[in-house]
């Protein structure tokens, strides 16, 4: 499922313009299947279970690389998140943030390419966690708590009049996350209930004004 949206995602981004990079034989969704197939390969046993390489390494061909120039960051963000849904899907977990380099291969032809995947933990060997806005933007938890407000200085800015200065923030608690409003006017709400304080479970909503962000464990 994970690489049909992948596909799916990039065939409507390659509409128009976006078109002319993919003139050649290599196709992205290659690069993802491949990606993917390292997640498996390179997979070992954790303490929480199944534990997933979270840093790859994709090297094209001069020819590719060129091709894909002006495509490049939008491939590598469909690339992280392909690699999300297929640790989702088949219950993988991460030791830090993903993380996707494309590289230029010298050696390599027209069409060809390789992926390497490693294991890499992210600060102090802490689980990684992030938020995704609605417009995709992705927003890492990490040491310090990730403010949501009206203020520009907010971690996560909202300019929304029901959004109260510094709202609500998201913290973590050793290996857990907890949202806590900070005595908001009009409320934060997780899965459409309203809270103070609760810790959060991956996929959780959290609606503040008319904004939803949705709390994920990588």
């Amino acid at each position: 499922m994970g690489l049909q949206q992948f596909e799916e995602r990039l065939e409507r981004l390659v509409e128009g313009t976006l078109a002319k990079p993919f003139r050649t034989n290599l196709q992205p969704v290659e690069i993802g299947r491949r990606l993917t197939r390292e997640m498996d390969l390179h997979r070992r046993v954790g303490n929480r279970g199944l534990i997933a390489p979270n840093a790859f390494t994709v090297t094209l061909s001069a020819t590719d690389a060129d091709r894909f120039a002006n495509f490049i960051e939008a491939l590598i963000r469909e690339l992280a998140e392909a690699a999300r849904e297929h640790a989702r899907n088949e219950n993988y977990s991460f030791v830090g943030p993903i993380d996707v380099h494309v590289l230029e291969g010298s050696r390599l032809r027209a069409g060809r390419f390789t992926v390497t995947a490693e294991v890499v933990a992210g600060p102090e060997g802490l689980h990684p966690a992030q938020l995704l806005l609605p417009d995709g933007q992705r927003v890492s938890i990490e040491v310090e708590p990730v403010v949501i407000g009206r203020l520009p200085e907010c971690s996560v800015p909202l300019g929304d009049t029901n959004v109260s200065r510094r709202h609500a923030e998201v913290r973590r608690i050793g290996e857990k996350f907890v949202v806590s409003d900070l005595g908001s006017t009009n409320g934060t709400r997780v899965n459409g209930v309203p809270v103070r304080e609760q810790f959060l479970s991956s996929g959780d909503q959290i609606t503040i004004g008319s904004t939803t962000l949705v709390f994920e464990l990588q």
